[in-house]
C-alpha cells in the first residue's frame, strides 16, 4: 500500500488496528497462526552445540510438521513457525521457553526540507564538518525495498564501502547484487513469514527481491540519506536541488512490506540482520497499533538495536487528530509526529457565482478550456447511497460525461476518486474534505484536473452546486509557490498522544516535514500509485509521518556522524531539546486540525531544528540499566523483561522504581489528585563549562512547577548534573490537561523540555 493510497482514506480509516493473523488450514481441521517464540538462550542443554538445534528439538516436541520460519540471534533470542493454537499451548511448556506470542501485522505509514530546516549545502559543511565527501555512517531502512537505478543512489565521489560493514546485496526477481554499490551498500529481502500467511509472493506483482515496486520504500530511503540530485520534480511540481537529510551516508534497504502488509516475523528477522550487518541508524516507516512492550515486534527488536548503539526512529501514525493515536511508543524508539513545510501547490476551484476558493493539486497535462463547464455533485450522479464518494463504478456516465464533478473526501484514496471521474466521462473534479480532516490540504498528481479544497470551501461549493439551478465551475492549477505562512503547522493525520501504553512518557517525541514531501520514486508505479496511472516519475510528492520519520533519521545519522560518542538516547536529547514550539514572532505552533495552538500531545518536544542540534549544550542521557530499570517500574515479571531485553534480569525489591525518574527529555505528568509529584532528571555537559539557570513556565495555576537546583553550574565537557522537579497540583482548580515548558539556559544554549500535565 503506498503512502499517497494509505493517506487518502478517513481519518477513522487511518486507525491502525493490530490483529492476529492465521488462515491456513491443517488436516484436522485446526487453525495455523505464525507465532514468534522467545527462548531462554542460556538454559539451552549442553547436548546441543547449536541454538537453531535446540529450538527445531523444541519445535519437534509439539509439531512433526512445523518448520522454523526464522532463527533469531540480536532482536531476540528464539525463533518463529506456523502452529495451531493448540501446538502453540504445548509449546509454552517446554523447557527454555520465555513466551509464545502470535505475529502481528503492521502497515505502511505513509525537497524542499533541507532547505527549510537549515540544511543547504553550504551550511551542512560547516556544521557538519567530515573529510571526504562520504560518511561511514549506514542507515538502515525497513521498508518496500528500493529502486536502485534512482540517481538518489548514485555513488559518485563515494570512497570505499566501510570496513565496519557486514552486510550485502541479495539477488531476486528483478534484482541482482551488482545493484549495490558505494552509496547503496546493503539491499535484501524478507518474505518467510508473509508467505507463511498470504501464500507465495505474486510476482507478476511485486519482485521477491529487494526490487521496490510500491515506491514508498524509496521514497523513505532517499529522504533519510538520498544522494544530491539537481534537477529534480514530480513534473516541473517542487523543482531544485533534491537531497536526503544526510546525503554522505550510506543506505541499506531491509524489504519487510509487502501488497498484504508487513509481517513482525520477517521485521524481526530484518532487525536481526540489521544488527548483524552494522548499520548505525535503523528507520521504520510503519507501525499497528498499541501494545505492551513485550508483545511489540518492532519494540523488541528496536531495543536489542539500541543496545548496539544503533539509533531507532519510527513513525508515529496517521490517525490523527484523534487523540491517543500513537504507534511506536517505546522510550528507546524515537517517535515521529508530521509538520508542513512552507511550500505549497495551490490550484483554484472557480464557481459559476464569480467565487473562487483554493485548493491544492499535483496535476499535469492538458488545461481545461478557458471557459466554465457543468458542475455536479458525485451524489446527484450515482444510484449508490455513498455516491459522493466517488468509489470505483458508482458514477452514472450519462450524468457526469463533459463535466466538473465535486466528490467527498473519505474511505477510498484521492486519487482513485479522480481516476472513477475520468473513467466516467468527467472532464474534472473538486475535492472536498469532510470534518475528518478539516482544513488540511495534501496535494495528489491527479490523473484529470482536480483541487483538493478545505472542509469550510467544500461546504460552500456543496451548498451552491446543490441550490444553483445552472451550476457551473472550472480549476485553474498555479504551480508551485514557498515561502508559505504560517508555517510550519502540525499535519491534521499526525498521531497524537497521550501515550496509551505509558501516560509518563510524553509521545511523540517531535516533528519533522511529513506533507507534500518531493523524494525518489520506483519506476515500477506511477506518481499515484493507481494500476491506470501509465505515468513514470523519478521523483514522487507524498505525505505521512512515514515522511517525517527518515527525515529524523537522516539528522541522527548526520549527528552521529558529528558526535560518534553520542548514544541514541543522547542523539534524541539533542533533537528534542533543541526543537522549536513557536514562529519568529513568539505565537506557538499551530495545529491545522483545529486552527489553535498545538500542544506537547500534537508535536512533543516540537519541529525538528537540526542546525542547532549539533550543539545542544546539555543531553539527557540513558542506558541499557535504565531502560530495565523502567521495565520494572512497569512491574513487568521476570519473563516479560526477558522477551524484551533478552537477558534473565530480576527487579532489585528494595528499590524503589518509577517511571517518573527514566531520564527522558520531556515530562508527562498523569495527576489523580491534589499534592506534589516528583520527578528527577541527570543533564551531562556535551557543550564544556558554563552555568545554566532554569526558566519555567505553567499555562494553569492548578499546577505549581518547581526546580532544584535552580542552577547548574559544569566546569568542563561530560560532567553531569541532577535536578528535581515537583509539580504541586491543586485539583480543584482544573481538569483535561495542562501544559508548559522546563528550559535550562546558559546564554547561549536553550535546553527545553516540554510538560504535559493530565488530569485522570
Amino acid at each position: 500500500m503506498s503512502s499517497s493510497s494509505f493517506l487518502s482514506s478517513t481519518a477513522s480509516f487511518f486507525l491502525l488496528i493490530l490483529y492476529l493473523l492465521g488462515s491456513s488450514q491443517v488436516s484436522d481441521g485446526a487453525q495455523q497462526s505464525t507465532y514468534i517464540v522467545h527462548m531462554a538462550k542460556s538454559q539451552m542443554p549442553s547436548s546441543y552445540d547449536l541454538h537453531s538445534l535446540w529450538y527445531d528439538s523444541s519445535l519437534r516436541s509439539v509439531s512433526e510438521s512445523a518448520q522454523l520460519l526464522y532463527t533469531y540471534n540480536n532482536a531476540i533470542h528464539g525463533f518463529s513457525t506456523r502452529l495451531t493454537p493448540e501446538e502453540a499451548d504445548s509449546l509454552m511448556t517446554q523447557p527454555g521457553v520465555i513466551s509464545v506470542l502470535p505475529e502481528h501485522r503492521y502497515e505502511l505509514h505513509t525537497t524542499r526540507s533541507p532547505l527549510f530546516l537549515g540544511l543547504d549545502e553550504h551550511n551542512n559543511a560547516d556544521l557538519f564538518p567530515q573529510t571526504g565527501a562520504s560518511s561511514d555512517v549506514v542507515v538502515g531502512v525497513l521498508d518496500t525495498g528500493v529502486w536502485p537505478e534512482s540517481k538518489s543512489f548514485s555513488d559518485n565521489g563515494f570512497g570505499p564501502v566501510p570496513s565496519t560493514w557486514k552486510g550485502g546485496c541479495e539477488a531476486g526477481t528483478n534484482f541482482t547484487a551488482s545493484l549495490c554499490n558505494r552509496k547503496l551498500i546493503g539491499a535484501r529481502f524478507f518474505a518467510r513469514g508473509y508467505e507463511a500467511t498470504m501464500g507465495p509472493v505474486d510476482e507478476s506483482k511485486e519482485s521477491r527481491s529487494p526490487r521496490d515496486d510500491d515506491g514508498h520504500g524509496t521514497h523513505t530511503s532517499s529522504t533519510a540519506a538520498g544522494s544530491v540530485v539537481e534537477g529534480a520534480s514530480l513534473l516541473g511540481f517542487a523543482s531544485g536541488t533534491a537531497r536526503g537529510m544526510d546525503p554522505r551516508a550510506r543506505v541499506a534497504v531491509y524489504k519487510v512490506c509487502w501488497l498484504g502488509g508487513c509481517f513482525s516475523s520477517d521485521i524481526l528477522a530484518a532487525i536481526d540482520q540489521a544488527i548483524e550487518d552494522n548499520v548505525n541508524v535503523l528507520s521504520m516507516s510503519l507501525g499497528g497499533g498499541m501494545s505492551d512492550y513485550y508483545r511489540d515486534g518492532v519494540a523488541i527488536g528496536a531495543f536489542a538495536a539500541m543496545e548496539r548503539g544503533i539509533f531507532v526512529s519510527c513513525s508515529a501514525g496517521n490517525a490523527g487528530p484523534s487523540p491517543y493515536s500513537l504507534s511506536n511508543v517505546a522510550p528507546w524508539i524515537t517517535t515521529v509526529g508530521a509538520g508542513t513545510l512552507d511550500r505549497d501547490f495551490p490550484a483554484i476551484a472557480i464557481l459559476g457565482n464569480g467565487k473562487n476558493y483554493s485548493g491544492v493539486s499535483l496535476f499535469k497535462g492538458d488545461a481545461l478550456p478557458d471557459k466554465l463547464l457543468p458542475f455536479i455533485y458525485a451524489g446527484n450522479a450515482s444510484n449508490a447511497t455513498n455516491g459522493n464518494l466517488c468509489m470505483t463504478g458508482s458514477l452514472i456516465p450519462e450524468k457526469v460525461k463533459g463535466k466538473i464533478v465535486m466528490c467527498d473526501r473519505g474511505v477510498n484514496a484521492r486519487v482513485q476518486k479522480g481516476d472513477v471521474v475520468k473513467a466516467a466521462g468527467g472532464v474534472g473534479m473538486i475535492l472536498a474534505n469532510t470534518a475528518a480532516n478539516g482544513e488540511e490540504l495534501v496535494a495528489d498528481a491527479h490523473m484529470l484536473p482536480a483541487t483538493t479544497v478545505g472542509e469550510k470551501a467544500g461546504d460552500i461549493i456543496r451548498r451552491y452546486v446543490l441550490t444553483d439551478p445552472n451550476p457551473t465551475a472550472s480549476v485553474l492549477i498555479q504551480g508551485t509557490v514557498v515561502n508559505v505562512q504560517p508555517s510550519p503547522v502540525v499535519a491534521a493525520f499526525s498521531s497524537r498522544g497521550p501515550n496509551s501504553i505509558t501516560p509518563n512518557i510524553l509521545k511523540p517525541d517531535l516533528i519533522a516535514p511529513g506533507v507534500n514531501i518531493l523524494a525518489a520514486w520506483t519506476g515500477a508505479a506511477g506518481p499515484t500509485g493507481l494500476p491506470s496511472d501509465p505515468r513514470r516519475v523519478g521523483f514522487n510528492i507524498i505525505s505521512g509521518t512515514s515522511m517525517s520519520c527518515p527525515h529524523v533519521s537522516g539528522l541522527a545519522a548526520l549527528l552521529k556522524s558529528a558526535h560518534p560518542e553520542w548514544s541514541p538516547a543522547a542523539i534524541r536529547s539533542a533533537l528534542m531539546t533543541t526543537a522549536y514550539r513557536s514562529y519568529k514572532d513568539g505565537k506557538p505552533i499551530l495545529d491545522i486540525a483545529t486552527g489553535k495552538p498545538s500542544t506537547p500531545f500534537d508535536h512533543g518536544a516540537g519541529y525538528v531544528s537540526p542546525t542547532i542540534a549539533t550543539n545542544p549544550g546539555l543531553v539527557y542521557d540513558l542506558t541499557t540499566v535504565d531502560y530495565l530499570g523502567f521495565l520494572c517500574a512497569l512491574n513487568y515479571t521476570s519473563s516479560q523483561i526477558r522477551s524484551v531485553s533478552r537477558r534473565n534480569f530480576t527487579c532489585d525489591p528494595a528499590k524503589t522504581h518509577s517511571v517518573a525518574d527514566l531520564n527522558y527529555p520531556s515530562f508527562a505528568v498523569n495527576v489523580d489528585g491534589s499534592g506534589a509529584y516528583k520527578y528527577t532528571r541527570t543533564v551531562t555537559s556535551v557543550g564544556g563549562a558554563g552555568s545554566y539557570k532554569v526558566k519555567v513556565t505553567s499555562e494553569s495555576t492548578a499546577v505549581k512547577i518547581s526546580v532544584a537546583p535552580a542552577v547548574l553550574n559544569f566546569k568542563e565537557v561530560n560532567e553531569k548534573k541532577s535536578y528535581t522537579v515537583t509539580f504541586t497540583v491543586d485539583s480543584s482548580k482544573a481538569s483535561g490537561s495542562s501544559f508548559g515548558s522546563i528550559e535550562w539556559s546558559d546564554g547561549k544554549h536553550v535546553v527545553g523540555s516540554p510538560v504535559a500535565i493530565t488530569w485522570t
